[in-house]
């Protein structure tokens, strides 16, 4: 006769004894996600890994340090049997169903009176996949379908409809520093789902050719030197759609609040009575030296780095920033939006102290196939980057961190 395939169920554990024997692998694998559910959590195990005990010590579960004994499971839920100790687990189990509690036994599958599925999350969903067919039960086959699902939620590739009304408003979205695999998992999947994508030069090009064929894309590129699409005009398209009920997603390179005037569109749809979600992004300041070899901190070499705009020169009366205190620092100094002004800020940080000799490197559209890097010293930057026709986007990376790494990384193919 055919076993019958398990009955999958969602358990509600928020306040109820949950009972974890064993404080191994296994349990420090489980244990966040009943800590997440809201279990009271009782642990019983001699000896636990640093992480589960780490658990401990925050008060995230309570942990009687000794082995197994009758009477544990009596008031418990459920329970996690995991011990080394096969009797210890054949005991537990016993115990489990004459208190009827359900039980999950790592160490053997079949006689215990629950599984655990492979489980995975997704912006408020939860995937789990189990194997109905006993003979053929595979973890990794479950866990690689489980791993499939919920990559394909979260990059978009797999679109579930909403068939309840979505509230309208807008995702401003921090695309990375351009290659299309660094953009965080949530703001692909916002991408995959939006009506229109008002977009920058700076953003990830790449991942545009992925949305459906009915979504509007409106070019909002600020192109240096070239045409321009006023902030006032981005900030009324981003009101009127979604006004119209659209998702609406602003793609920006980077993160969208270092340099990326972020705040001033969250600013203008708070006051239009727009819903905004901010979804971070990995900052150029930090990767494109990353992707070029150059860590912007290093042991023993420097224990700070600064970001500055250099889009305005140091003899601007614009400019706000203190170039004399920057040449005064020993750490590492990196200059967004530079290439045109760089020439001014060296003669500036020579002349307040800094080193004439002082490493630079420019790393030219970093992260992406075009990806270069330039080196140079404060002294030889300027003509260095009309020799070398150095051009913007380029991340502008001084200090002695530039000396720090091996051969520069192959940009990705």
């Amino acid at each position: 006769m055919a076993e019958h395939p398990a009955y999958p169920v969602g358990l509600r554990l928020t306040g109820r004894r949950v009972v974890v024997l064993g404080g191994g692998q296994v349990a420090q694998r489980r244990l966040p996600a009943l800590i997440a559910a809201g279990a009271d959590v009782l642990l019983v195990s001699p000896e636990a890994t640093p992480s589960v005990e780490a658990m401990a010590d925050a008060g995230e579960i309570t942990w009687h340090r000794r082995p197994y004994e009758e009477g544990d499971l009596a008031d418990a839920w459920y329970a996690l049997i995991a011990t080394s100790d096969p009797d210890a687990n054949t005991a537990a189990s016993a115990e489990a169903d004459r208190h009827r509690v359900w039980c999950v036994r790592s160490d053997d599958a079949d006689q215990a009176t629950a599984w655990t599925p492979a489980t995975g999350h997704s912006e408020g969903v939860t995937v789990a996949v189990l194997t109905t067919d006993a003979k053929g039960r595979d973890p990794r086959h479950t866990a690689a379908i489980r791993d499939a699902v919920v990559e394909g939620l979260r990059d978009g590739t797999l679109v579930a409809p909403h068939h309840r009304t979505r509230t309208p408003g807008v995702a401003l979205v921090g695309g990375g520093p351009g290659d299309p695999d660094l953009i965080t998992v949530r703001g692909r999947r916002l991408l995959a789902e939006a009506d229109v994508v008002i977009t920058d030069h700076l953003g990830p090009r790449d991942l545009l050719a992925e949305l459906s064929p009915g979504v509007e894309v409106i070019d909002a590129a600020k192109l240096p030197f070239g045409r321009f699409m006023a902030q006032e005009a981005i900030n009324d398209a981003l009101i009127e759609h979604a006004r119209k009920g659209k998702s609406v997603v602003r793609l920006k390179g980077g993160d969208p609040f270092v340099y990326g005037r972020g705040m001033e569109e969250v600013q203008a749809l708070a006051e239009a009575g727009i819903p905004c979600t901010v979804v971070p992004g990995i900052s150029s300041s930090i990767s494109v030296p990353g992707a070029a070899g150059i860590p912007v901190t290093h042991r023993g070499v420097a224990h700070e780095f600064t970001v500055v705009s250099g889009h305005i020169a140091p003899d601007d009366e614009r400019s706000l920033v203190d170039w004399p205190s920057l040449a005064k620092l020993t750490g590492t100094l990196v200059i967004l939006m530079g290439v045109s002004t760089i020439g001014k800020v060296a003669e500036t940080l020579i002349v307040h102290g800094k080193s004439p000799d002082a490493p630079v490197a420019l790393v030219q559209e970093g992260t992406t196939a075009g990806q270069r890097r330039v080196d140079a010293t404060l002294a030889t930057v300027a003509e260095t980057v009309r020799t070398e026709d150095v051009k913007p986007p380029a991340v502008i990376v001084i200090g002695e961190v530039v000396r720090v790494g091996p051969a520069t990384p192959a940009p990705r193919k």
